[in-house]
């Protein structure tokens, strides 16, 4: 299967179900790499009313202006990431580190993170909420970021399940609470699947890696029986730890009874 889409509905067949976690790579084109079509009005109202989406540190000052210059752009990292539809990080690894740390973030659409809290941090501590990342990725990623080559653009998939439509979704609510509507009768309307498209491509003049997340939303009811399927039978082989995380206790028996209740096999074609 080639490329990625750029919806939910073509996502989630190349997003990880349950199970151990896995980096999930396909090489994309050019042509695949960022969405044509961007809503920039709502980029422009998602910065403006939210200031803090906008990281920086000196050192993605130069990245930045290359990234711009290289999408025909002026200015920098804000600059590039408000005329897409795609968030838009910045990694850099020190001369006296092996490791990339988080140099500048411009994201609008976060999937329950604050930048602020992020930036300068290196991949691990990025990820550290996620259970198994220290344990079953971060070698392999850091293996990748190496050996990125400038031109190669790589992307992969992920799911959530929310209680919201919204691009921005950052959760104030504790999960009983946000939840708390949810039944097997409405799931199809009040559950909401997100997926991030997301994207790796080194720089070729300050060495850079460009991490970017493409952010998509579909209520439930809207999937193919295929895809209901897949999350019904994701949501059953989570590891206990991350189904926690995911506060999965508070929707997914809804979730799997509106599978069944649709005639959706639960983990069909995952």
């Amino acid at each position: 299967m080639a490329g990625l889409g750029f919806s939910v509905e073509e996502l989630l067949p190349r997003a990880r179900g349950g199970g151990p976690l896995k980096i999930g790579l396909a090489k994309l084109t050019e042509d695949e790499w960022l969405q044509q079509a961007p809503d920039l009005a709502a980029r422009k109202a998602a910065f403006d009313d939210h200031p803090d989406s906008v990281q920086l540190t000196p050192e993605a000052e130069a990245p930045g202006r290359e990234l711009a210059a290289m999408l025909a752009l002026s200015g920098g990292l804000e600059s590039a990431a408000r005329a897409h539809h795609e968030d838009m990080c910045l990694l850099t690894r020190a001369e006296s580190e092996d490791i990339y740390r988080l140099i500048g973030a411009a994201v609008a659409y976060p999937t329950d993170w604050h930048p602020a809290d992020k930036i300068g941090l290196p991949l691990t501590a990025l990820h550290g909420p996620i259970h198994g990342y220290a344990d079953q990725l971060a070698s392999g990623v850091d293996r990748f970021m190496a050996k990125l080559k400038p031109g190669a653009i790589y992307g992969r998939c992920n799911w959530f399940v929310s209680p919201t439509a919204a691009l921005r979704w950052i959760e104030t609510r504790p999960p009983e609470q946000a939840f708390a509507h949810v039944s097997p009768d409405n799931a199809g309307e009040t559950l909401f699947i997100r997926s991030e498209r997301q994207t790796l491509r080194r720089l070729p003049e300050s060495g850079a890696i460009l991490f970017t997340i493409g952010v998509y939303v579909a209520p439930l009811g809207t999937l193919s029986p295929a895809n209901i399927g897949r999350m019904a039978g994701a949501l059953a082989t989570l590891p206990p730890e991350e189904a926690k995380r995911r506060s999965a206790e508070y929707f997914a028996p809804a979730l799997q009874a509106f599978a069944q209740a649709h005639g959706s096999a639960i983990g069909e074609a995952a």
